[in-house]
């Protein structure tokens, strides 16, 4: 995925639906009564792979990747505190989907594939999970990939090195500007 393309959907994350996306905005980050926020919810190995994932979906360039600002311990405390118990299934059967996938595809885990491997991976299972978005009802569950995906740009682009090294950052802001001109190939803003 290009970085380009990773921009647009952070605009879709930040302004579309997201899973957990009505918690944000009406409550804040409030878990399930039935969901036990004491216990971890992933080992950490998963965690780890995790940040390999986010690594394929935001890499390191010029500026830091996800997994230099440890994208899988976010994800998991987003789905540990903030996802229902449903979407924290699908979350957690993805990640042994996606590693069982690596397994059969790559005859290895996704943590000890290859970084070509990985990508040839999940670029299967984002195909994938595009079709199943598109053509999912209502009440289905978010593809696991989706999950990731989301939580990956929410985590990267809310950290201090995303919105400060790969989007445009002022730290004082002045005067609103409506038209500030733009060139292609601009930062979005922080």
């Amino acid at each position: 995925m290009e970085r380009r393309e990773l921009l647009k959907y952070i605009a879709l994350a930040t302004g579309g639906t997201m899973i957990g996306g009505e918690l944000f905005m009406l409550s804040g980050c409030k878990s399930d009564a039935t969901v036990d926020t004491s216990k971890s919810l992933l080992s950490v190995e998963q965690i780890l792979m995790l940040d390999e994932v986010g690594e394929i979906i935001i890499p390191t360039t010029d500026t830091p990747g996800a997994k230099s600002i440890g994208i899988g311990a976010f994800m998991h405390k987003m789905v540990r505190d903030c996802y229902s118990k449903e979407d924290q299934n699908v979350f957690l059967d993805g990640i042994k989907i996606l590693n069982d996938r690596s397994e059969k595809e790559n005859k290895v885990s996704i943590i000890k594939a290859s970084a070509e491997q990985r990508l040839s991976t999940l670029n299967a299972i984002d195909q994938e999970a595009r079709k199943y978005m598109n053509a999912k009802k209502e009440e289905d569950p978010t593809h696991y990939f989706t999950m990731m995906r989301q939580l990956t740009i929410l985590g990267y682009f809310t950290s201090q090195a995303g919105a400060t090294q790969a989007l445009r950052y002022v730290k004082v802001p002045t005067k609103y500007d409506g038209s500030l001109p733009y060139k292609k190939g601009d930062k979005a803003w922080a």
